[in-house]
């Protein structure tokens, strides 16, 4: 650890950690938090080199987001499935199948998609985004469970695409685990990713991003909570508030795409200055675009 942090300052570099990283990585990290604030974040450093640790759609966006830095991913294996369910051709099918509704995708996508896309949201503001589009049907993906929660709260219909696009991490959840928890801890307050199924989410003290997460346990008068998301968020709430117990829903809710990142290949790829992100400079332009809709 001692290396990365000599190595760090030595390049001018920044360090950069989803909150379902390995406890390691997070705790190395110049800043901790959900894919988009992660890249906003690199947007507003001096550093010259931006390591990721996450999935790659996120490097991406860190890159798009940063044209002037090198963005370095540890283990560029690191894929989503959840982004992979929406290539760019799929996105282009649906648009042409409904030329009249606007297209707003989940930031959870690669930077192929999102240069086919109206904007792009987060799972914490895509009420809001959905809200802004002139159409009265809207397109939403690659999340499906997103896209049923999100339309909860709006007077849009959505069509999800593709019409079954899911997280498998978040899959993992069910309704009868989460009951069982409570009986177990009447006390606790259920926290849950919207990606997780609406059965699941219907049973929620909040639904929300892990950014959102964060900031209930911080307000909460509660000192239990039963988490439903990817087990990594466990180790980042007890950074925010030590003092609390944290019962995973799923204790088998693991990303190991997220869980590829080590502290053995960071400091490799901030040695050799690998692997490199780079995005096609037309996709660049067009998904830019997406994005900074989501910024304004």
């Amino acid at each position: 650890m001692k290396k990365i942090l000599k190595l760090k300052k030595e390049k001018n570099a920044i360090i950069l950690a989803h909150n379902y990283q390995r406890p390691e990585i997070q705790d190395i990290a110049d800043y901790l938090g959900d894919s988009l604030g992660l890249s906003l974040h690199a947007s507003e450093t001096d550093a010259k080199i931006i390591v990721f640790c996450g999935v790659t759609f996120m490097a991406e966006t860190a890159a798009l987001l940063n044209p002037d830095k090198t963005v370095l991913i540890p283990d560029r294996n690191a894929l989503c499935p959840l982004a992979g369910m929406l290539p760019a051709e799929l996105a282009r099918m649906y648009r042409e199948k409904h030329p009249e509704a606007n297209m707003v995708l989940y930031v959870n996508t690669l930077a192929e998609a999102k240069a086919e896309c109206d904007a792009v949201c987060t799972s914490a503001n895509s009420v809001e985004t959905v809200n802004r589009m002139k159409s009265d049907t809207v397109l939403f993906g690659p999340d499906a469970n997103l896209a049923k929660y999100t339309e909860k709260f709006t007077a849009k219909h959505l069509i999800p695409v593709p019409r079954s696009g899911f997280c498998p991490v978040h899959k993992l959840f069910s309704k009868d685990d989460v009951l069982e928890l409570k009986k177990r801890y009447p006390e606790a307050e259920v926290l849950v990713h919207p990606e997780c199924d609406p059965e699941v989410c219907d049973i929620a003290d909040l639904v929300g991003s892990t950014a959102k997460m964060s900031d209930w346990v911080k307000k909460s008068n509660a000192d239990k909570f039963i988490v439903a998301t990817e087990i990594g968020m466990l180790h980042r709430l007890k950074k925010d508030r030590e003092d609390a117990v944290y019962i995973p829903a799923y204790n088998q809710a693991v990303c190991v795409n997220m869980k590829m990142h080590t502290l053995e290949k960071l400091y490799l790829s901030l040695k050799k200055e690998r692997y490199v992100v780079n995005v096609r400079p037309d996709i660049a332009t067009a998904a830019r675009k997406a994005v900074d809709f989501v910024l304004k």
